[in-house]
């Protein structure tokens, strides 16, 4: 076991013990499943572990979707970080942006929130990064496309459906009514099903009767993928069945399909232009820019390429887990989804503990795939395991079931299941705010 480096300076600014602990050094770059998946595997570890997140608050991902068509408030999916400490006294939580690994002298560079530069040593190191959408090359096209991977993507989402609405209400010219009622998504994964589904029930059952001057019911949705199918990671059957349930709530399914141009006043695809006031990008991720710091080759989305202990290779005491890590298991690519995350996090947590406790083991990574599941609107949903491919109103009670088990919270469940009550029978979704601009402040 190496020696810990000093702290420096900098680091000094957070309150740490006047004498360096004898204990091993833990940091863990992410506070996402994976990261927080890492620490929990540490509580009991004879350790110092630093867990580092440019935000205070852990997303459940999953229903983010439903942030972004008012399902649900921010508060409803998210929990904060900080409240992990008073569950684990080895566990020490940092606001801070990490913005470089260097794995020769085995340090991190962080900005601390209202601190400045930040660096911390490390014996072990847990980087979990995550990801964030990827424009393909096109990074121009985010200030039309807004993505969606955090809070802010969904207020922001949200925010540009709900004043498109209102500016359609408003106006007397027909084009721009229907170019504001026109809502374009890139993408035919399982977000952009499940946003697009979202968004017409929304359409459709909440803005009943809630304008005078335009019908909501008379919007398009358009889903656009550049593959032959929407789903491509789920059986072909399966993805025929939400492609005839999209079309079935009014949704245009267009496969097949490349954009070429991302504007304010739409988007160019296939060499022709549709005209939108909402164009949302659900098409693909890139890691997170810090996981090149670490040297290690990376695979076309950026993740680093570990060796099948999740290590990066030749570095046993480095671990990289999550979307951040790129990883086969027999034979086939480990998906970037929350099941897989938190059981590499947990992986890479119980072999540090074991190592820290002088044991040595040469374990590789198992994937245990419990299912894949993609909801389709109101009362259907899509799942497939190894053994089971299910589609309907039973896969999507199953579906709601494993969601509300799965929040990181009680209250979150509490909240959540009461939240879809509501809406389940009464159509309404009480999350319907567009942000207020930011005031001016003036000298009176």
């Amino acid at each position: 076991m190496s020696t810990m480096p000093a702290d420096d300076q900098r680091e000094a600014k957070i309150p740490v013990p006047a004498v360096k602990s004898p204990r091993p050094r833990i940091v863990i770059v992410g506070g996402g499943f994976a990261g927080i998946a890492a620490a929990r595997a540490l509580r009991r570890a004879d350790a110092e572990i630093i867990l580092i997140d440019q935000r205070n608050h852990h997303i459940f991902q999953p229903l983010l979707y439903q942030v972004a068509t008012a399902v649900l408030s921010p508060a409803e999916i998210a929990a904060p970080i900080r409240q992990l400490e008073a569950k684990q006294r080895n566990l020490r939580v940092v606001l801070a942006e990490a913005t470089r690994v260097d794995l020769n002298s085995r340090t991190i560079d962080a900005n601390g929130s209202g601190v400045g530069a930040l660096k911390f040593s490390f014996d072990y190191l847990v980087f979990a990064a995550g990801m964030r959408p990827s424009y393909f090359g096109h990074d121009e096209f985010a200030q039309h496309a807004p993505g969606l991977k955090n809070l802010n993507d969904a207020e922001t989402v949200r925010a540009k459906i709900l004043s498109a609405f209102e500016l359609a209400e408003e106006t007397d010219e027909e084009n721009e009514r229907l170019r504001q009622m026109t809502f374009v998504l890139v993408g035919g994964g399982a977000t952009g099903v499940e946003l697009a589904a979202s968004m017409a029930h929304m359409i459709t059952v909440t803005f009943r009767g809630n304008f005078r001057r335009i019908d909501p019911a008379k919007s398009k949705i358009i889903l656009l993928e550049g593959g032959d199918r929407i789903l491509p990671t789920f059986a072909e059957t399966l993805s025929k069945k939400a492609t005839k349930r999209l079309e079935k709530l009014g949704i245009s399914v267009r496969t097949g399909i490349k954009v070429e141009k991302v504007d304010g006043e739409g988007v160019v695809a296939a060499g022709q232009r549709i005209p939108a006031a909402t164009v949302l990008w659900t098409a693909g991720v890139a890691a997170s820019p810090i996981a090149k710091t670490l040297g290690a080759k990376t695979d076309r989305a950026g993740r680093v390429i570990v060796d099948p202990s999740l290590n990066v290779p030749n570095i046993p005491d480095v671990f990289v887990v999550g979307d951040a890590a790129s990883i086969t298991h027999k034979g086939r690519p480990v998906p970037g989804v929350a099941q897989a995350a938190i059981q590499q996090g947990r992986f890479a947590g119980r072999i540090i503990a074991q190592r820290i406790n002088g044991r040595h083991p040469k374990r590789a990574f198992k994937y245990f795939d419990k299912g894949t599941m993609a909801v389709v609107g109101k009362n259907f949903a899509v799942l497939e395991t190894r053994y089971l491919r299910t589609s309907g109103f039973l896969t999507w009670l199953a579906w709601a079931f494993i969601h509300v088990l799965t929040l990181p919270q009680l209250q979150n469940r509490l909240r959540v299941q009461n939240q879809w009550l509501w809406s389940y029978f009464t159509g309404q979704r009480s999350s319907r705010l567009i942000p207020e601009a930011p005031r001016v402040l003036r000298d009176q």
